[in-house]
């Protein structure tokens, strides 16, 4: 268990960009540190996308157009990451399911996964937060790197 840290990316770079950000990042975790998790790179990519998309339509819903991300309260960022880390948790499951069939040890394998995944939740929030801090100091130049709705509204 780790911090992907998708809805900093996206808050911070976009849905296009983090998506790239995060298919690139797998491929080379698994080039360099994991080559025996290359075969299963096409289930884990979609483990971080599918998420990563529900995330940004949740963003639509619950972000106001006139909003700036660096002014997200806590709450609409716990919301986001949220999102993401119960889409993986989902994912996970799905896959867990489909490769090992619907089995009692196979529920309780997968329950005691988002348990301990869902702390995540409490700790990726305070990162985003930390981290659209730092942009809120950032120069609002329109460079093209980051995100338009990090420092303007839609």
């Amino acid at each position: 268990m780790h911090l992907i840290l998708g809805s900093t990316l996206f808050l911070i770079l976009g849905a296009g960009p983090a998506a790239l950000g995060l298919a690139f990042g797998l491929l080379l975790q698994g080039l360099l540190f994991a080559p025996f998790d290359l075969p299963q790179y096409g289930m884990n990519v979609t483990t971080l996308l599918v998420p990563l998309f529900a995330m940004s339509l949740v963003a639509r819903k619950i972000i106001r157009p006139d909003s700036r991300y660096v002014d997200l309260s806590y709450a609409s960022v716990l919301r986001l990451s949220a999102t993401f880390q119960a889409g993986i948790v989902g994912w996970v499951s799905f896959w867990c399911f489909w490769g090992q069939g619907f089995s009692m040890e196979t529920a309780q394998s997968i329950g005691l996964f988002a348990g301990a995944y869902m702390t995540v939740v409490l700790i990726e929030p305070l990162v985003d937060l930390a981290v659209l801090a730092a942009a809120r100091s950032l120069p609002r130049a329109d460079t093209g790197v980051f995100d338009k709705r990090l420092h303007h509204p839609a």
